[in-house]
């Protein structure tokens, strides 16, 4: 159980460092600086978080904005963990019965209810944990019985370490336009008080000259629409006819709109040496690496990769799986082996106890992120963590600010000014991983928001002597960088709402590697030239920069350690 004690206060406002506005439409129209240069939103978005104040809930999306709409004919949602009635609850209260929603999900064992319901604790009243094991399961089904307009569909599931980890919503409208939405949240209530992430399409209208097209021997090119529809369906059609109706229906749409490169994973095997990328979609840390190697990036400074993820599995085989394979892959780029191309550093950014106290829902979020660190097998994998850890709230609470203002939390990682992303009391159930083009992070070679934490069951264990990589979850995502809006872009961090400010400008050029690597239609070939900056687009992020390095003696959080100092709202935490 979660145990009360003396009540703490905590400010969870915030607003003394945010714009004083409230929330506002995410659809942004277009704006300019005084120079001309066109300012474009984020394409990753933040969920709005219950609980904090309209001022940090900016270019915002709930899960009513997702599913509400009265238009939605069908609507297809893939995740790991369900609240049936909480889903149906934010459907337009006008259409809630005839929309035909469909749950797409991997639950099919009935030990499966313990693996779900570890991740709604924060749901449950205290005693009721334990009898709830075992129930998850039962009532998602009796849930979805009682409404005639819901269908349940089992995704299979041939590995025992896997999970149908997806997190997804594709809408089809009656106005014959379909849209998709590549989420990081579970649909449970408390999923929506944490830090989540969302990826939205365009609205993608109907084309009757894309459903007649035939298919094509060479895969389109990464990063334009029609990869992307190509690589969806490839990913749909991995569930087998359970989701031809899908399918079908989607590939009548028009993807060109969509800026950005699909990166998914299926349970099973795949062998790196007869399967060629040109001709057929790869999954997990492969298909990954092949995205990454048709994107351009800035050359003359070390890059630095950012991991934050929510969970940290057993990697078991030292850091060989982490150092060659993943990081390896998040290494890769179009330009690799050019003068100048350094290799990234990295950092994993992952919250401790105290960010967890202090969070909206306290230690109720904490059942949510997953790290071992007490086993033997814990306690090596912190060996080699450990100087990658950066904390996920840079401020300070009264009980934790001595001692980390010295050492290595002087790292020269936080040598300016923090720029603060309003999300230090949301606990981050959020999946990110964002190449800056160096360690001053004022400027982004690409970003990926996904459903996929840092794990060989989401990835692939590394290739095998067979040349085989072996997946076990399914997990979505996507990536994005400058170029796919064309050669004259600048990508850059924004807090604490989506479109970029005036003045942030990391350079007035960019390299002309982008030049000489686009792939857009139109793009003009100069030979190479520095091209001046026409087009800033932001990329939202869900945490505060710089990063602020653990000290020797700080540890992440552990689902399964006691802690007895009491959150914000007087609770400890038992360990489980």
């Amino acid at each position: 159980m979660i145990r009360r004690s003396k009540e703490v206060s905590v400010d969870l406002t915030e607003e003394h460092i945010l714009p004083t506005s409230g929330s506002v439409a995410p659809d942004i129209a277009k704006q300019y600086t005084p120079s001309g240069i066109e300012l474009i939103p984020s394409p990753i978005h933040l969920t709005k978080v219950e609980g904090l104040s309209s001022a940090l809930n900016i270019d915002t999306f709930s899960l009513q904005d997702l599913v509400g709409d009265p238009l939605i004919r069908e609507c297809w949602v893939f995740n790991y963990l369900f609240d049936v009635e909480f889903l149906i609850s934010k459907l337009d209260e006008d259409v809630r019965e005839k929309v035909q929603l469909k749950i797409i999900h991997g639950s099919w064992k009935k030990e499966d209810g313990n693996r779900l319901a570890i991740e709604v604790l924060q749901l449950l009243p205290p005693n009721d944990f334990k009898a709830h094991l075992l129930t998850t399961i039962w009532e998602l089904k009796e849930a979805v019985n009682s409404h005639k307009n819901v269908k349940s569909i089992t995704a299979y599931m041939p590995e025992a370490f896997g999970t149908h980890h997806s997190k997804m919503i594709i809408n089809i409208r009656h106005d014959n336009c379909a849209q998709i939405n590549i989420i990081t949240a579970n649909i449970v209530p408390g999923d929506w008080k944490m830090c989540q992430a969302v990826w939205r399409s365009p609205l993608l209208p109907v084309n009757e000259a894309v459903s007649k097209s035939s298919s094509q021997s060479v895969l389109p090119k990464v990063g334009t629409g029609d990869r992307f529809k190509v690589d969806i369906i490839a990913y749909l059609n991995t569930y087998g006819n359970k989701l031809k109706s899908l399918t079908v229906q989607l590939r009548e749409y028009d993807f060109s709109d969509i800026h950005a490169a699909l990166v998914a994973s299926t349970p099973g095997r795949q062998n790196l040496r007869s399967t060629d990328p040109q001709q057929e979609a790869l999954w997990g840390w492969p298909g990954l690496e092949n995205v990454l190697r048709s994107v351009p990036t800035t050359s003359g400074q070390r890059p630095h990769v950012v991991m934050q993820v929510s969970s940290v599995a057993s990697l078991r085989s030292g850091d060989s799986w982490l150092r060659e394979t993943f990081q390896e892959t998040l290494a890769s780029t179009s330009t690799a082996g050019m003068p100048l191309q350094a290799k990234p550093s990295f950092s994993l950014v992952f919250p401790i106890a105290d960010s967890i106290r202090r969070s909206v829902d306290g230690y109720g979020s904490g059942g949510s992120i997953h790290m071992k660190t007490q086993s033997s097998q814990g306690m090596k994998q912190m060996k080699y963590l450990r100087p990658l850890l950066c904390h996920w709230s840079s401020d300070r609470s009264e009980s934790t600010v001595s001692g980390r203002l010295t050492g290595r939390g002087r790292s020269s990682l936080i040598p300016c000014p923090a720029r603060e992303a309003g999300r230090r009391r949301a606990a981050p159930h959020i999946k990110t991983y964002i190449r800056f083009t160096d360690d001053s992070m004022t400027c982004i070679d690409w970003a990926m928001v996904t459903s996929a934490n840092l794990s060989t069951q989401a990835w692939g264990a590394k290739e095998n002597t067979s040349h085989e990589v072996r997946i076990c979850s399914y997990e979505i995502g996507v990536v994005v960088w400058p170029s796919l809006w064309g050669n004259d872009v600048e990508m850059v961090p924004t807090f604490a709402k989506d479109t970029p400010d005036v003045e942030t400008s990391a350079h007035g050029n960019v390299a002309g590697i982008y030049q000489q690597n686009s792939f857009l239609a139109g793009a003009e070939d100069n030979g190479g030239a520095n091209v001046k900056i026409r087009k800033k687009i932001g990329v939202r992020m869900p945490y505060d920069l710089p990063l602020v390095p653990y000290q020797e003696n700080e540890m992440p959080w552990c689902t399964t350690m006691p802690d007895n100092e009491p959150d914000w709202m007087g609770r400890t935490w038992p360990g489980f």
